[in-house]
């Protein structure tokens, strides 16, 4: 199944589509609108608000539930901990419907639960197709994501992308930044080398 990916631009995330499900929801609902029909649910893979900032609109216009790890969705509700006034807004209050844990699987995608860059960070992973939508613990040219927001964890981050490099991983699909449909276990593998090495 095809990863679709709509860019997020500058300042807000990327989203995608893999069969009925939308991974985060910075875009705007205009750049969802061609997808409403097949949307049946909206994971977002942290809280922060260049993930979310439209979600409430979206979910609405999709008729879509929301789902988000248990650790984060409190950040639905509180503008510290989705850093909205970073971006001079505020996130209108959402409760998601569908609370996520380790090892769910939603839309076909397994969710794994990667804290660091927030606690209720998470990755999701088709292991048929070999693709990893990685929000922002990992980026496709051997980044990582930031770790000193609220919430944050250096060590945490550390054990996440650890634990991504064990997977087999083909298509990289990050929360920011071009994805890759290649290779993708490569940049995972360099940020591990990077953290390791004590950089950042």
């Amino acid at each position: 199944m095809p990863v679709q990916w709509i860019a997020g631009g500058t300042l807000f995330a990327n989203s995608y589509i893999f069969g009925d499900v939308l991974i985060d929801a910075g875009v705007t609902p205009m750049a969802v609108q061609p997808f409403k029909e097949t949307i049946s649910t909206v994971v977002l893979t942290h809280c922060h608000f260049d993930h979310t900032a439209h979600v409430k609109e979206i979910a609405h216009m999709c008729r879509a539930d929301v789902a988000i790890q248990r650790l984060d969705a409190a950040g639905l509700l509180d503008d510290t901990r989705n850093l909205a006034m970073h971006f001079g807004s505020h996130l209108p209050a959402i409760v998601p419907e569908i609370i996520l844990e380790d090892g769910d699987v939603i839309g076909g995608l397994r969710v794994l639960h990667t804290p660091g860059h927030t606690p209720g960070s998470i990755c999701l992973f088709s292991e048929t197709e070999r693709v990893l939508i990685s929000g922002d613990t990992v980026f496709a040219d051997g980044g990582f994501g930031r770790y000193d927001f609220v919430g944050g964890s250096r060590s945490d981050l550390a054990r996440s992308i650890e634990r991504l490099s064990l997977l087999d991983v083909e298509g990289l699909y990050p929360g920011h930044g071009m994805p890759v449909e290649n290779g993708g276990g490569r940049h995972i593998a360099s940020a591990r080398r990077l953290l390791k090495g004590g950089y950042g």
